[in-house]
């Protein structure tokens, strides 16, 4: 929740429109202890500011009592057939599947939709990444999220092929990277 009299968040649309509650939208703040510009980059200040209020890049909702929640990155956000799909979500829904040790989810280039989503899945040791279970992994999303969401192709990789950062956070940047751009294509 916002700190009155020190912090003030809000979530906008592309348009620079406020949300209403529960749609996803780019959180902005306001706050005196912010930063008010890029040292020597104009460019990248614009990109970040929206008069006063300035963004992250993470994308959240507000509930009704007032509490917001992080989504996931805009810059991990896919846009499939015009629809927003946040990797964080199928991740979700994925990592329930026994079968999965850990999965990332990224947008590749696909020149019907724009993108597609892909699963890139670590498997827990004892099964095997086939055919069968990119079938298994596809039908546990069907039953579970809508139908642009759903991964259209599955890879699984070993532990050690999960680009991470010293955290151990995954690298999507890295993995976007790896399984395609547009020259690509």
């Amino acid at each position: 929740r916002e700190v009155f009299g020190i912090d003030r968040i809000k979530l906008l649309d592309e348009s620079g429109n406020e949300v209403l509650d529960g749609e996803v939208g780019e959180l902005y703040t306001r706050s005196p202890n912010a930063f008010r510009e890029y040292w020597k980059d104009t460019e990248k200040t614009k990109e970040v500011f929206r008069g006063e209020w300035c963004t992250a890049g993470d994308m959240g909702k507000r509930d009704a009592e007032g509490y917001f929640f992080l989504v996931d990155r805009k810059k991990n956000m896919i846009i499939t057939g015009g629809e927003n799909v946040f990797p964080s979500e199928v991740e979700n829904v994925l990592a329930t599947y026994p079968a999965v040790k850990d999965v990332a989810v990224i947008g590749v280039p696909d020149e019907k939709w724009g993108e597609t989503v892909k699963a890139v899945v670590i498997l827990h040791p004892g099964y095997q990444g086939d055919a069968a279970m990119k079938k298994e992994l596809i039908e546990y999303c069907k039953e579970r999220m809508a139908g642009f969401k759903r991964p259209k192709s599955v890879d699984f990789i070993g532990d050690d092929e999960m680009p991470r950062t010293a955290t151990g956070k995954i690298l999507h940047r890295v993995l976007r990277e790896r399984y395609g751009t547009w020259s690509e294509v």
